[in-house]
This record gives C-alpha cells, sequence and structure tokens, in this order.
C-alpha cells in the first residue's frame, strides 16, 4: 500500500494520473477512482486528484468550455447554441467558443483574428502586439514587400492598429474606474453609486466593439457597405467619447 500510495501521489502531482496505469510494465489495468480514494490519504491531493478529473472531463466534452477570462476564472461554460459567446455567470467575462482567440471580437469574424502574414516574405505576426509569431525570423524590419502599394497597406493596418489599440486601452481604463467606484461605494457617506457603474460597464462594452470594428474594416473589401459602417462607428466613437 505504501507504494501505490507514493506513485499514485507522484502522478497526481505530476498531472498525469488521468489514464495512468499499473507500475508494472506488461500491467495496462487503470486504477479506478474507488481505489485511489481507499489508498491516498491527503485530502490535498485528493483536490487535486478531482481537479484533475474536471479538467479532463471539460476538454472530452465539445459543448464544454473554460471561461477565457485572462484575469483567471475557473467557471465552466456551455457552448451549445451559444455562437460568439455569451457572459460568464461567475465574471461576466465573454468568451469566443469558435476560435482560439480569448474574448469575443464581434463585429469582427474569428478568421479576422488570426495572424498576419506578409504576401512577400510569409512573416507572420501577431495583429495585437506586432511580435513575430516565428522567434526565429530575421527579417521582418527588412522585408523587401515595401514598395508603393506594400507601403500604402503598411500606412493603413498602422491606423486601424494605433486606433484598436487606443479603445483597448481606453476599455481597460473604465474596468479600473469601475472597480474604484466600487471600492468607493462601500464608504457610509457615498451610498448610490449604481448610475455611475452602469456607465462605465456600457462604456467598457462600446470600447470593446469600436476595438473589434477596426479589425472588421481593416479586412473588409466592401465599399459599398463599408461606407455604412464606417459611420455607424465614427457615430459611436463620438458618443462613447463623449460619456
Amino acid at each position: 500500500q505504501p507504494c501505490w500510495r507514493e506513485y499514485l501521489t507522484t502522478r497526481i502531482e505530476q498531472n498525469m494520473v488521468v489514464n495512468c496505469t499499473c507500475p508494472i510494465s506488461e500491467c495496462r489495468a487503470q486504477p479506478t477512482t474507488a481505489f485511489i480514494y481507499s489508498i491516498v490519504a491527503s485530502q490535498e491531493i485528493i483536490a487535486k486528484y478531482e481537479k484533475a478529473l474536471l479538467r479532463c472531463y471539460v476538454e472530452c466534452c465539445s459543448n464544454l468550455t473554460w471561461c477565457t477570462n485572462p484575469q483567471g476564472c475557473d467557471q465552466i461554460l456551455l457552448k451549445d447554441g451559444l455562437g460568439y459567446g455569451a457572459a460568464c455567470s461567475k465574471c461576466s467575462w465573454i468568451s469566443c467558443f469558435n476560435c482560439n482567440f480569448p474574448e469575443a471580437h464581434y463585429p469582427a469574424s474569428c478568421s479576422h483574428m488570426s495572424r498576419m502574414t506578409c504576401a512577400k516574405c510569409n512573416h507572420g505576426f501577431c495583429w495585437r502586439c506586432l511580435k513575430p509569431w516565428r522567434p526565429n525570423h530575421k527579417d521582418y524590419y527588412n522585408c523587401s514587400a515595401m514598395v508603393s502599394k506594400a507601403a500604402w497597406q503598411e500606412k493603413r493596418f498602422q491606423d486601424y492598429n494605433e486606433r484598436c489599440t487606443f479603445h483597448h486601452h481606453a476599455r481597460e481604463f473604465a474596468i479600473s474606474l469601475r472597480n474604484s467606484i466600487s471600492s468607493i461605494r462601500e464608504m457610509p457617506k457615498i451610498r448610490n453609486l449604481t448610475f455611475v457603474l452602469d456607465a462605465c460597464k456600457v462604456l467598457e462594452q462600446a470600447r470593446k466593439v469600436l476595438a473589434y470594428c477596426c479589425v472588421y474594416s481593416y479586412y473588409n473589401q466592401d465599399t459599398e457597405s463599408m461606407d455604412i459602417v464606417e459611420q455607424q462607428t465614427e457615430s459611436l466613437e463620438l458618443l462613447t467619447n463623449a460619456l
């Protein structure tokens, strides 16, 4: 029993307990949950084991996923029929269920959120931070594609990227402001700041939409529809700035 306890404890701590087999090389038998509970006495190790089982279950279910909030959230979300996603009931973060991008990005499509690639040298780089996808790429700033059309495309990209980055930073400010107001709200003399908190939430959502509108507009080649999109985006931006 002590040998089994040490073996299972090590497998659990190394996150290798799921599908582990008997330590005898010729034996492919797997220890059952009941057997593990009977052998491992530490509640801390058992808790890690149960987390591993839960993680394995979620990863095996196509209609389940973890909340993608980068600040950290252990909530499990149901993907079935939710399209771009729904707000997490625990942290209110809206995840995208159709791609690996960490949050819902409407109106930009999932394909818009993929990495950008230079048509001349095939260098891939991140839309958000401009860092190369391949660290060993040497010619990012010396790409020979910088002819007049490519230069115009780069300027266009920089314009949209600056706007996108600005709205993301402004969104972070709105979140910070909402958190600060939530703290002030706890003070006895200041009781009702709900309307300010609601305004911050609207501001945060508007900045998010404006940021991804930049991505959508950059990729959209339909001139006729883009006139309408740009008009609506400009109107939203003016009202958001006023708020």
